[in-house]
C-alpha cells in the first residue's frame, strides 16, 4: 500500500476556497509533494499557498504556471508526478474525513482510478441529495471526473490530452485508462464537498456551463448525458430563483 502520494492541484484565483481545501487535504491525505498548476492568478492565491506551507511546515511544493486550458494544466501536472499513485484535486472542493484511507480500501490490481463523488455545498434537502448522488455517479460512469480522483500514475504517463479540451478533459483521461484494461471506480464514500462559485447560480452562468459542455462534447456523449444535465439545469434554475428571493428579502429588511 502507498505511504504517500503526489497531489496535483489546479488553481486560478482560488483564494476564496483554497484555505479550507488545503486544510482538508493535509488532514486527510499523506502528501508526498503538492504540485500547484496555476493559471496566473491575479488574487492572493499564491500568497495563501506560500503562507500555508510556512505555517504548517510543508515545503515540498512545486508551482507550475499554465495559461491554457484545463487539459494543458492537467497534462503539465501529470508530467511531473513521481509517486505510484497521485491525486487530482480541484481548489474549490473540500475532502471528507479520512478521504485517503477510504479511497485506498478500493485499490485492486484492476483499478486504474478512484473518484470520490462530489456533493454541491448548496444541497441541504435529503431527497434532493439522494437524487443528486445517483445522477452524479451516473455522470462519472459516462464521462469521468477529476474533482478528487486518485489515479495510478503509470497509466497516464504517456497521455497526450488535446489542448482544446477545457471541459471533458476528464473524459479523455478516463477513456485513456479504460483502454488499457483498467476500471475507473466512482465511490459514494469517500466524497468531497464542491463549493461552486456564485457566478454559476445566475442565468448567464448556467447557460455558459451548458454551452461550454455542448461545444466541447461529442454528440454521442452529450446524448447520454442529456437526462443528467437536465437535472443539473433544473437544480441550477431553482438555485437562481432561491438566491434571488433571498437577496430580495435581505434588501427589503
Amino acid at each position: 500500500m502507498m505511504d504517500s502520494i503526489d497531489v496535483v492541484l489546479l488553481t486560478k484565483n482560488s483564494a476564496q476556497t483554497l484555505p479550507k481545501c488545503l486544510d482538508a487535504l493535509y488532514k486527510n491525505v499523506p502528501v508526498h509533494r503538492l504540485i500547484i498548476v496555476d493559471g496566473y492568478s491575479t488574487d492572493n492565491t499564491l500568497t495563501i499557498i506560500k503562507k500555508y506551507c510556512q505555517i504548517h511546515n510543508h515545503h515540498n511544493v512545486t508551482i507550475i504556471f499554465d495559461n491554457g486550458t484545463r487539459a494543458s494544466a492537467r497534462q503539465k501536472g501529470i508530467q511531473v508526478v513521481q509517486t505510484e499513485w497521485f491525486l487530482f484535486l480541484d481548489s474549490d472542493v473540500v475532502l471528507c474525513h479520512d478521504w485517503f484511507k477510504k479511497a485506498t480500501k478500493n485499490v485492486e490490481p484492476h483499478i486504474g482510478a478512484i473518484w470520490g463523488i462530489e456533493v454541491w455545498s448548496t444541497i441541504k434537502n435529503p431527497k434532493t441529495l439522494k437524487l443528486f448522488l445517483i445522477v452524479t455517479r451516473k455522470i462519472f460512469e459516462i464521462r469521468g471526473g477529476t474533482h478528487d480522483t486518485l489515479i495510478r500514475s503509470k497509466l497516464v504517463k504517456d497521455i497526450k490530452i488535446p489542448n482544446n479540451l477545457h471541459v471533458f478533459e476528464d473524459t479523455y483521461i478516463k477513456e485513456h485508462i479504460t483502454k488499457k484494461g483498467y476500471k475507473t471506480l466512482a465511490c459514494y464514500d469517500p466524497f468531497c464537498i464542491h463549493y461552486r462559485t456564485s457566478s454559476v447560480w445566475t442565468i448567464k452562468g448556467s447557460l455558459n456551463l451548458i454551452t461550454e459542455s455542448l461545444q466541447a462534447g461529442n454528440p454521442r456523449l452529450i446524448s447520454k448525458l442529456l437526462l443528467a444535465y437536465s437535472f443539473y439545469t433544473t437544480y441550477s434554475i431553482y438555485q437562481i430563483f432561491t438566491n434571488n428571493k433571498t437577496t430580495h428579502t435581505v434588501s427589503t429588511c
